[in-house]
């Protein structure tokens, strides 16, 4: 069985995501996935949220169909790290090497997204080198910088490492613009968590300038809005 995946995928419980989970599961179904992973910055809320509203279960078993992934995009000491398949409080500021062993003592997995990429808080290879990976994301549909993904792919190549592609989306549009294509017959969490760490196929493409746009765009507006809210009070 062939199920396609994206594996970094934000909604507006991040602070500089847009989606509304609903239009997060209505583009990836539009676009053909099996399933996605739901990795928030910091936080695990649209876990709870897609819980809450039916769109997952405590089982891991598809939906209607369709399999989401809990998870989350650490921001740690060092950079970014996705957790897939756990539920994780807001451990920013971690070691690195601190949140991999929470990762897996949930039985999740430790993937370092857009690696190289300084500009987006990429984790260095020195730090890589002494962490106890699951995979590498090498292909970022978002990457500041198209020879990062490079760099990631030789990267994991020479370390033996599996490897991921992600859209990395912060709108729903972008949602499966890249995705990571899996072949197991086990269409569960733990199944498609087992086969993650094999050898899989990738669909790289990388966002279009409208979704890009988007997603500047939108960032800049989100955060427009709440400056407001930050400014002290006017002296009477």
């Amino acid at each position: 069985m062939v199920l396609n995946f994206d594996l970094h995928v934000h909604s507006f419980f991040s602070s500089d995501g847009v989606a509304a989970p609903e239009a997060i599961v209505a583009s990836a179904r539009a676009k053909g996935l099996s399933g996605i992973a739901i990795t928030d910055h910091n936080t695990c809320e649209c876990v709870d949220y897609f819980m809450a509203h039916g769109f997952m279960n405590k089982a891991g078993t598809p939906v209607d169909g369709f399999l989401i992934i809990p998870g989350q995009e650490v921001t740690t000491a060092e950079g970014h790290l996705l957790c897939l398949g756990g539920v994780l409080p807001n451990l920013k500021g971690m070691s690195a090497a601190e949140v991999v062993k929470l990762i897996h003592a949930q039985g999740a997995l430790a993937v370092p997204p857009h690696p190289y990429d300084l500009v987006r808080a990429g984790i260095r290879r020195t730090v890589l080198d002494a962490l106890d990976i699951d995979a590498l994301e090498v292909f970022n549909a978002a990457t500041t910088l198209r020879r990062y993904n490079k760099q990631a792919f030789d990267y994991a190549k020479e370390r033996g490492l599996p490897m991921t592609a992600a859209s990395d989306a912060h709108h729903e549009s972008a949602v499966g613009t890249a995705f990571t294509i899996l072949d197991t017959e086990d269409f569960t969490m733990r199944g498609v968590l087992d086969q993650i760490i094999r050898s899989n196929t990738l669909s790289q493409r990388y966002l279009t300038p409208s979704d890009s746009f988007k997603k500047t765009w939108s960032n800049w507006l989100r955060l427009k809005r709440r400056k407001p809210a930050c400014l002290p009070k006017p002296a009477k």
